[in-house]
């Protein structure tokens, strides 16, 4: 089977054949009514449908967190909100763009072996539900793994439903291991996420952050050669528990820590935790910490909403945007990974200006 997104019949077939239902029953039942087109993933606890796109029109219904939904059409609504107009017309009504996760489905072939200091690989499922074994296979306490999340699989073993499942290793603990079926990740390639303008000499680098316009600005020279929306710390919001303050800290910071993945939060967790302040977020992709206590630029699976304060802190980005960062600024990450030590490049990297 190649990595290519499926027909609906296809889709059905490879259900019942490779995946069975114990890995993706959330979701199979959802595409045989659905079919396939522009997909979404609601990435909150509930989400509010309305009649118009407009958060003046009647509420007609509600979506919850996972469900999968077709989007139909894309509507810039002169109603706003001002900073993300974008709503998406799916069965029923219309939901605001800020907490609905494009996705896509993508089924791919498994590798036999891997590294045994790992392969970095990206979930290209709308979502993947993770097993470990302890005594048997029985479900992982924390989130399922999310569309465009990043992991490291280190083995590849046969799964509770005798095909082919990958091992992840987490970077936090050597043992936090857990599995899902291996036809859900895609295997990435080096030069994917290789280094971008390696010419470029590191002091002619530099990132500002623009708090109150949510805009980040790359430039070399002087020179602006990227730009984005971003989603920066709320301000007022109450310190974390270790007493950290969730408004992004202004003033000028060196890139010191990048990791194409990490897991952030709390070892184990449950989607609910967060309506009580805490959270586990597995796989978040393509991070660079420029403040010690923690504050990153990454990727973002958990919300749509840039322009607007959404973090604790960090300076959410779209994936992709993150992901050139990532590439662009120093220290360098290089490659190829030669072991499980690798998968953190540390130095004295891009200057950050916050202001």
């Amino acid at each position: 089977m190649s990595a290519a997104t499926l027909s609906r019949r296809e889709f059905l077939r490879a259900c019942l054949l490779s995946l069975g239902s114990l890995a993706f029953s959330p979701l199979s039942a959802v595409f045989q009514e659905t079919g396939f087109g522009k997909l979404g993933r609601i990435a909150t606890r509930e989400l509010d449908l309305y009649s118009q796109p407009r958060d003046d029109s009647p509420i007609v219904g509600k979506r919850y967190r996972d469900q999968i939904v077709h989007i139909y059409e894309e509507v810039i609504s002169p109603k706003g909100p001002a900073h993300n107009p974008l709503w998406y017309r799916v069965w029923g009504g219309y939901l605001h763009s800020a907490r609905v996760q494009k996705v896509r489905l993508q089924l791919n072939d498994p590798l036999s072996q891997v590294p045994e200091y790992g392969q970095l690989c990206e979930v290209t499922v709308p979502y993947t539900v993770a097993y470990e074994y302890k005594n048997g296979w029985k479900k992982w306490d924390s989130y399922p793994l999310y569309y465009e999340t990043i992991h490291w699989v280190t083995d590849v073993v046969e799964g509770p439903d005798r095909q082919p499942w990958y091992q992840i290793s987490s970077e936090l603990t050597d043992y936090l291991v857990y599995y899902v079926p291996a036809i859900h990740l895609r295997p990435i390639p080096d030069e994917e996420y290789a280094p971008l303008s390696p010419d470029i000499p590191a002091h002619k680098k530099l990132v500002e952050v623009e708090i109150r316009t949510q805009t980040l600005r790359a430039y070399e020279d002087g020179q602006e050669v990227f730009s984005c929306r971003v989603s920066t710390g709320i301000p007022h919001l109450n310190p974390t528990r270790q007493g950290i303050p969730t408004e992004t800290p202004k003033g000028e910071f060196r890139i010191f820590s990048k990791m194409p993945n990490k897991h952030m939060g709390s070892v184990t967790g449950n989607p609910d935790a967060e309506e009580r302040g805490g959270f586990s977020l597995p796989g978040v992709p393509w991070t660079c910490f420029f403040v010690d206590t923690g504050v990153a630029f990454h990727g973002t699976y958990w919300h749509n909403n840039f322009g607007v304060w959404m973090s604790h802190g960090c300076v959410n980005m779209r994936n992709e945007d993150a992901k050139w960062l990532f590439r662009w600024t120093t220290p360098v990450y290089e490659l190829p990974i030669k072991s499980r030590r690798d998968w953190e490049r540390r130095g004295f990297g891009t200057r950050v200006i916050v202001k």
